[in-house]
């Protein structure tokens, strides 16, 4: 098959986060393609920030539906789902390539009552986790199975999340593939400190910088790395902590940093286009949340050639390889984390060979032109 396909894209809600960035830059791969390319988001305002605001998005043609809201809605999911599936049959789409748990669920349901004939979603995380509630876990589990029936692919963006869904028994493992999250890598792999930058945020020259990339918000990590830090700044006092992100728990580490006199650094809400800036700055990357796909966090400090610490949780353990480009331990062990970035700090050549060495894995397998190749194939074998 060689002809334009017409593909359509759903997500709940397009803020700057990891599932978002992945489904945008799989849109904008296909457009440069020559494909037609819808992208359906539910409304994204919040402290998150908006994706769609940070960068030129010629091409694409965006709907928002009012009704694809985060929480569980019965109004706005029956709503969501017949204006989804009316929408449709309309635009007699190819391909509806769904993502995230409520758009994922809701829009394989109506493609499928529409007769879209190739249907996929990408598990960019897992709604159901160990975190939540019984009850929510079972709804979640409940949902995708149903979803699961209602579409021919489905994608992970690590091999974790695959086995995750087949221990649930969501679906067999043989309509999973694992297709790496892409990123936009040039910019970290060439990424150089900023003294400029460094002074504005107020970081002392010659300081050592740990840093993290993620949203200020619970299961973020961020209750495991304040007292992570806190022995790391008992040892190394000159020791700069900087958080790349906003969100809710903003005043709650400002409070804790203040009184523990710790120096911390918020950087706020970085485009995704400026974050191989801040990474540049870090002499080690640090990624502590305990609910997580594939870490793309994890994937910009190694291509900016910054060791990386985290939790074998989900997807982190694939491209944190332990020794090798970082380390990596189980979750909650907050002196753990702070021994091996004392390591790290003490040992600089050391992690320099761990970046050195990320660098060159992450560059060969995580490449935004690549995903967008690998789905683009599997839509054409879908279609056949």
């Amino acid at each position: 098959m060689d002809r334009k396909l017409n593909i359509c894209h759903v997500i709940t809600r397009m803020i700057v986060g990891g599932a978002q960035e992945n489904t945008l830059l799989t849109c904008l791969g296909h457009i440069q393609k020559g494909h037609d390319v819808t992208l359906v988001t539910g409304p994204s305002p919040g402290p998150e920030g908006e994706l769609l605001k940070t960068r030129d998005i010629n091409g694409l043609k965006i709907i928002v539906n009012p009704h694809l809201v985060r929480e569980i809605s019965p109004y706005h999911d029956l709503a969501a789902y017949f204006s989804l599936k009316k929408f449709f049959r309309k635009n007699r789409f190819d391909v509806v390539h769904t993502h995230s748990s409520k758009a994922g669920v809701i829009g394989r349901l109506a493609a499928d009552a529409a007769k879209v004939p190739f249907i996929v979603h990408t598990v960019h995380g897992q709604a159901f986790h160990p975190y939540e509630k019984a009850w929510r876990n079972f709804i979640f589990k409940t949902s995708e199975l149903l979803a699961a029936k209602h579409c021919h692919k489905i994608f992970a963006v690590a091999q974790a999340m695959v086995d995750q869904c087949v221990r649930a028994g969501i679906a067999k493992p043989e309509k999973y593939k694992v297709v790496y999250s892409g990123i936009e890598l040039e910019p970290f792999l060439k990424s150089e400190p900023d003294c400029e930058l460094r002074k504005k945020l107020g970081i002392p020259e010659n300081a050592p910088v740990i840093g993290t990339v993620a949203r200020l918000f619970p299961l973020k990590g961020y209750e495991d790395f304040l007292p992570a830090a806190e022995i790391i700044a008992k040892k190394h006092p000159e020791t700069c902590f900087l958080l790349v992100g906003d969100g809710i728990m903003k005043e709650q580490i400002q409070k804790f940093a203040e009184f523990a006199k710790m120096k911390f650094f918020f950087a706020g809400l970085v485009p995704p286009s400026e974050v191989h800036k801040y990474t540049a700055l870090m002499d080690v990357l640090v990624h502590l949340s305990l609910r997580e796909g594939l870490p793309r966090a994890v994937v910009q400090g190694l291509a900016s050639g910054k060791p990386a610490v985290g939790f074998a949780l989900d997807g982190t353990p694939e491209v944190i390889i332990e020794v090798k480009t970082g380390f990596i331990l189980k979750p909650g062990d907050v002196t753990g984390v702070a021994e091996k970035i004392n390591f790290l700090l003490e040992n600089p050549d050391k992690a320099r060979e761990m970046g050195s060495a990320g660098r060159t894995m992450v560059s060969e397998k995580f490449d935004w032109k690549r995903m967008a190749d690998i789905l683009e194939e599997e839509y054409i074998k879908g279609l056949k």
